[in-house]
């Protein structure tokens, strides 16, 4: 049996990855950007699962809470232009009303809330739809398979 911060410890792990990726996929770019992220993410989670040897019914529900997330990126990017005019708007007042700024950071708190509610969500029906056998090659794909960032 896994303790209990050997479970928080892969949860962890995968989530470090899904949320780096998913963050990456939301601040898109350019046209066609986000389709290429999408496809990059997409390909890093194919390899991960491919030492775990999901089942095709696995891999059917961990790509629906891929998708899902990638929805909640998706929406939050479509949004971006519109908030930087607001910011825009704000900064360029003769004087900063402290209300509105309290206001426009709030409403952007909450969304990113949102965007990291819908990976927090996918990172456990990922989780509870693998075994801890399969939790732990996806881990390992991880550990070996991530960049070094010094640490």
């Amino acid at each position: 049996m896994l303790s209990r911060r050997t479970i928080l410890g892969s949860m962890a792990v995968v989530g470090v990855g899904l949320i780096t990726s998913v963050v990456a996929f939301a601040h898109g770019g350019g046209p066609g950007r986000p389709a290429v992220m999408k496809r990059f993410v997409s390909a890093m989670i194919d390899d991960a699962l491919a030492p775990a040897n999901v089942t095709a019914e696995q891999r059917t529900q961990i790509y629906a809470a891929r998708d899902r997330a990638f929805a909640a990126a998706e929406a939050h990017r479509q949004t971006r232009g519109g908030h930087m005019e607001e910011a825009l708007a704000l900064f360029e007042a003769d004087t900063v009303d402290p209300g509105r700024v309290a206001t426009f950071r709030a409403q952007r708190e909450a969304e990113h809330r949102q965007v990291a509610d819908a990976i927090s969500q996918a990172i456990t029906e990922v989780h509870d739809v693998l075994t801890p056998a399969q939790r732990k090659a996806v881990a390992d794909w991880v550990r070996a398979n991530r960049p070094n960032h010094g640490g």
